[in-house]
């Protein structure tokens, strides 16, 4: 088999089996681990599979800026929008996550809703200047322009000061294997801050994420409440989520 073909054959089979194992794989083409290994990393280099230990996973596609991440799965992201907003209790305090879906959970959160939404994303607070009931807090920070959204230092020793009942969550890639990951190693240390000074983690997820991974950890799966999501019930994806006792909210 070509080397160009072997890599065909490789992304047939992270399509069909949503994971590579370079030791399996050199045993089933008869070749060794460093061939694979390396054929893994043409591949990572061109942006089709995301490199992990003893493998690879299925690249996310939602790593482009807020500007492009704006435009993909916008019907999907509102009705995810949806059912998160019937997680937002009258008198509670939520963490929203910067994102183009939790942006649609500020259109979808009813004008008359009384609580106290805590943000680290300017492009949030911004959405919910028309919910007079809405206490906003606005994390301040260094801004990391792909997100919009305050990082570092001052973002940190303000967010160990929150005390919130729910933090709805933005990330690139949902895996089974992986966890919770993004694309961005500052981004993901924020959010897991996020995480820990919060009740409960909710993940908002589009389709094409559910699958996927990203270079960077955000946190493990058991550490979260639950996903909501697009994705079909019925797709392998899925059905790994909830074999490993995840709970998952259909959009």
């Amino acid at each position: 088999m070509l080397a160009a073909e072997r890599r065909d054959y490789l992304l047939e089979r992270l399509a069909r089996d949503g994971k590579l194992v370079a030791r399996d794989l050199a045993e089933e083409l008869g070749l060794s681990e460093d061939s694979v290994r390396r054929d893994l990393r043409e591949l990572s280099a061109a942006g089709l599979v995301q490199r992990v230990y003893g493998g690879a996973l299925p690249v996310s596609p939602a790593v482009g800026d807020l500007t492009v991440r704006g435009g993909l799965s916008i019907a999907a992201k509102e009705r995810i929008a949806r059912v998160a907003v019937d997680l937002v209790r009258p008198g509670c305090t939520v963490i929203l996550d910067g994102g183009t879906t939790t942006l649609a959970v500020c259109a979808a959160l009813p004008l008359t809703l009384e609580a106290t939404v805590v943000t680290h994303s300017p492009t949030i607070a911004s959405a919910l200047l028309a919910h007079t009931g809405i206490d906003v807090v606005l994390i301040g920070g260094r801004l990391f322009r792909h997100s919009g959204v305050a990082m570092g230092a001052a973002a940190a020793e303000f967010a160990q000061g929150i005390s919130a009942d729910l933090f709805l969550l933005g990330v690139t890639g949902v895996h089974v294997d992986a966890g919770l990951t993004t694309g961005d190693a500052d981004e993901a240390a924020m959010k897991r801050l996020l995480a820990g000074r919060a009740g409960e983690t909710w993940v908002l997820a589009s389709s094409e994420k559910v699958g996927a991974a990203s270079p960077f950890r955000v946190v493990p799966l058991p550490s979260i409440a639950g996903v909501i999501t697009d994705a079909e019930a019925g797709s392998p994806a899925i059905a790994a989520l909830v074999e490993r006792g995840v709970t998952v909210l259909h959009a």
